[in-house]
């Protein structure tokens, strides 16, 4: 082990930047590099150490990006190879059981996330009997086979399916897969159960792996509001949010997106469940269908769940302006005493920008916002506590009231 480990290339760590890695945050970034050594090309392992010679861990090497080391283990001597991988997705997929998933109701949750499991630029979802998984990182690609071969090996799927994004996979240097890598070519659509309701999602459909697994605790308060209440679903995808608020027993339910696909994927998952008679599902623009829903005098529930608004830190400020717009749009579109659920998938605009920006949106069209509860993304993934970023999703239920 000695011998492979000096074969290995290290990055020193400048003063200043030491401490958060040290107490276990997963990621170096590129600023905080001082020197490389070793003849490091992309996806190698690498030893992280500080000024002084301490190893602080081991990981793989990303060269091109902001983050150009993410950590997989604190031990020097410990390869990141195939023994650890194994570990860590049975540790996954022990740590999913625990939580009762899969189980007759839920069939499609995040099997792997990641930093949270372990794994930083691997992200597994289960959906039915196929896995969707997304490679984000070039060491991740390079180690790509060993991975499907495991994930084939310990979960026997039907299908693997690749939805690696084309811009992540650009950024770090490689070409992303497409479709089906690993069994059933003639795979159409993901089929899975989510909290005893069935969905049908078609593989075009290319938002994250196919479904908004994070969103499963808002979906289910959302049940727990809707009862006698008119509800407006923005952005409404494939329309689970909407099914939940008729299951709960909404008088009415619009839900709208720009995708015509979602939308005729919505209206099958509709017909799946018994509700095609009980929510309206109309392709269109979000802010176009708040604000005509706030010129009619607004409804009783206003869901509001863009896509990410800032992919980047250097992307927050037009974000923060963007949602602000979409507070002051959602707040007019839900009647005095109503509630509004705005929900942020961005690392870059947490729970305090979220908050704030609620408060300045409602003060942009003379109401006041109460914060009721707040909400974050499901169990099924999981944050490390040295790993702030880890928390990216954010929802809150807000009560649109009258500025006093």
């Amino acid at each position: 082990m000695a011998s492979a480990r000096l074969t290995l290339g290290s990055i020193t760590l400048k003063a200043g930047h030491v401490q958060p890695v040290w107490a276990g945050h997963p990621w170096v970034f590129a600023q905080a590099i001082e020197r490389i050594e070793g003849g490091v090309g992309p996806g190698d392992e690498v030893l992280v150490r500080d000024g002084r010679g301490n190893t602080l861990g081991r990981g793989l090497y990303s060269p091109g990006s902001a983050i150009p080391v993410r950590l997989y283990t604190r031990d020097p001597n410990r390869a990141i190879d195939a023994r650890l991988f194994e570990e860590r997705l049975q540790r996954a997929i022990a740590r999913r059981r625990a939580l009762g998933l899969p189980s007759e109701q839920t069939t499609g949750f995040r099997l792997v996330h990641a930093e949270g499991d372990g794994l930083p630029g691997l992200v597994v979802d289960r959906l039915g009997d196929v896995l969707a998984v997304q490679l984000g990182t070039i060491g991740m690609k390079r180690r790509e086979g060993v991975i499907l071969d495991l994930l084939a090996r310990l979960l026997s799927p039907r299908a693997i399916v690749d939805r690696t994004p084309a811009r992540t996979a650009e950024s770090e240097g490689f070409r992303a897969g497409t479709g089906v890598v690993r069994g059933e070519d003639a795979l159409e659509a993901f089929h899975f159960r989510e909290r005893g309701l069935e969905f049908r999602v078609p593989l075009e459909l290319g938002q994250k792996t196919g479904f908004y697994f994070d969103q499963r605790p808002l979906r289910d308060r959302v049940e727990a509001l809707a009862a006698g209440r008119r509800v407006l679903d923005a952005y409404c995808y494939v329309g689970s949010v909407a099914l939940a608020a008729v299951r709960g027993g909404a008088v009415s339910v619009e839900a709208v997106d720009s995708s015509a696909l979602a939308i005729e994927a919505a209206a099958e998952c509709a017909a799946r469940n018994g509700m095609s008679g009980q929510v309206r599902f109309e392709r269109g623009d979000a802010t176009e269908a708040l604000a005509h829903t706030g010129r009619k005098g607004g409804v009783d529930l206003v869901v509001i769940d863009p896509p990410k608004l800032a992919p980047t830190r250097a992307a927050r400020q037009r974000a923060l302006e963007s949602m602000r717009r979409l507070v002051g749009l959602g707040c007019r579109a839900t009647r005095p005493g109503g509630l509004l659920v705005v929900s942020s998938c961005s690392a870059a605009l947490g729970l305090f920008d979220l908050t704030r920006v609620v408060a300045l949106g409602a003060r942009d069209v003379g109401v006041a916002a109460v914060v009721l509860e707040r909400i974050f993304q499901g169990a099924d993934h999981p944050v490390p506590a040295a790993f702030p970023e880890g928390l990216y999703l954010s929802s809150l239920v807000v009560e649109v009231a009258p500025a006093s």
